[in-house]
């Protein structure tokens, strides 16, 4: 397995491995708890099938397209959310929001919500990521400049456009208040730990309590916005999403439904395109014949709000390196369920209590299912490409949960990144150590290095 990936002036770093074929449960612990990555040894990245035990449960990770799509669409009511996932979530989201909600309240909240995302929807996603973009974009140095830290700029208008297209409120001024309580929660208490895996759910440990406190004060914020935007008028003429999760079926929800709604979409709707467009413009400063194809392609189209929905249909280009980085670095680096009963798979039966892990990170980096996987070759997207198996591409998940906001999420990123590279030529700062993915909640650098901007 390549240790490195060759790329014009610099190496993308080594793919993080276990240190050992069969890793004790708490040295596997240690791995979640500090990157979730090296967790996986060599074997995983080409087995079909990689078995093992963690703390005496048995955990099956899925590379199979067959057994992933039974997993999560054709039998997929046999699996659900494991404990320590339910505990690292919730004190983000709430249990009453689409990401956690189950059962019929689950299948309420998607219908009433789908018709937002709907294709329809698209043009309205162009024109908010556009005028948030014209905003940020004012931001930065007009002439250029070097040590500029993109993740946080990415971060601010990923939340901006979530919050413009899902609630009619810009959010750029709140960006830097929110992420600054979305990252210290990632530091402190979004990692599993030992009582995590064996308490009940309604038996909170001394991390559970420490997590209701960061609860209350991200809800409360969360509060704010939600009053910021009951005195305001929705955008759309037929209303936003606010309007929908407000009175999904035609009466309003309580207090706490509402805010734990609310919440899932503003992490959900901005965390992982942040992060998207970080590791894009992170390998295309590593691709300058990448990037004169984005400018090339950007500059004839009209990236502006009137422009945006058409020009997103043609930036062909542009699309194929958001979806390289997002097969690099999917910033959804697992999905986690449990077998609630027996079951079978075209490699075995299935017990119930196993958990089945199906991980992107290596699903995307599969020797069997990838040419050449570790390269940055964006041209496997390109139109005319044979398209991979819809079950070993997995950015935004399959089945009944996936991702709602994925239109949402594909043109955010893609705008962005036409109008950055149109207006810039990008670099890295500096002969320091390669950034580092790791994951824990989400894929993220182990450092946020500075970029050099050039202007065109």
């Amino acid at each position: 397995m390549p240790e490195a990936i060759a790329t014009p002036g610099r190496l993308v770093p080594p793919v993080p491995l276990a240190d050992a074929a069969t890793p004790s449960s708490r040295r596997l612990l240690w791995h979640y708890r500090t990157n979730g990555l090296r967790a996986w040894p060599k074997a995983a990245y080409h087995d079909d099938l990689f078995v093992r035990e963690m703390f005496g449960r048995t955990t099956v990770l899925l590379n199979r397209p067959d057994d992933i799509r039974h997993v999560l669409v054709e039998n997929d009511g046999n699996y659900g959310r494991t404990r320590p996932g339910i505990r690292i979530i919730r004190p983000l989201l709430g249990m009453q929001g689409l990401f956690l909600a189950t059962g019929d309240d689950w299948r309420r909240q998607r219908r009433s919500a789908a018709p937002a995302f709907a294709p329809r929807a698209v043009p309205g996603f162009a024109r908010h990521s556009a005028e948030a973009l014209a905003e940020a974009l004012a931001e930065l140095p007009a002439d250029g400049g070097a040590g500029i830290e993109l993740l946080a700029w990415f971060q601010g208008l990923a939340l901006d456009v979530a919050g413009r297209a899902l609630l009619s409120l810009p959010l750029r001024a709140q960006a830097p208040q929110i992420r600054a309580i979305l990252d210290g929660y990632g530091r402190r208490y979004g990692k599993p730990g030992f009582l995590d895996f064996f308490l009940p759910l309604g038996f909170p440990g001394p991390r559970d309590l420490a997590r209701r406190l960061f609860q209350r004060r991200w809800f409360r914020l969360v509060d704010s916005i939600i009053a910021a935007r009951e005195k305001t008028q929705p955008t759309a003429a037929g209303g936003d999403l606010f309007d929908v999760l407000a009175a999904p079926d035609g009466s309003g929800p309580g207090r706490e439904t509402l805010r734990s709604r609310v919440a899932t979409f503003l992490v959900a709707g901005h965390e992982t395109t942040a992060v998207t467009l970080f590791w894009t413009c992170w390998l295309l400063a590593q691709a300058p014949d990448w990037q004169e194809r984005i400018a090339t392609e950007a500059a004839m189209l009209d990236l502006g709000p009137d422009g945006a929905a058409d020009a997103v249909t043609q930036l062909d280009a542009t699309r194929a390196v958001v979806n390289e980085a997002l097969r690099l670095y999917p910033p959804a680096f697992v999905i986690v369920r449990m077998a609630k009963g027996c079951d079978r798979l075209s490699s075995g039966a299935v017990t119930a209590g196993s958990v089945m892990m199906i991980a992107p990170w290596v699903l995307h980096r599969h020797r069997r299912l990838w040419d050449d996987p570790d390269a940055f070759a964006p041209q496997r997207f390109l139109p005319g490409a044979p398209p991979p198996d819809r079950f070993a591409f997995l950015p935004f998940g399959a089945g009944p949960r996936v991702c709602i906001g994925a239109s949402l999420a594909m043109v955010e990123a893609v705008l962005a990144t036409a109008a950055l590279v149109r207006r810039y030529r990008l670099g890295l700062d500096g002969d320091g150590p390669p950034v580092q993915p790791v994951a824990i909640v989400t894929t993220q650098p182990d450092r946020r290095p500075g970029f050099r901007l050039d202007r065109r």
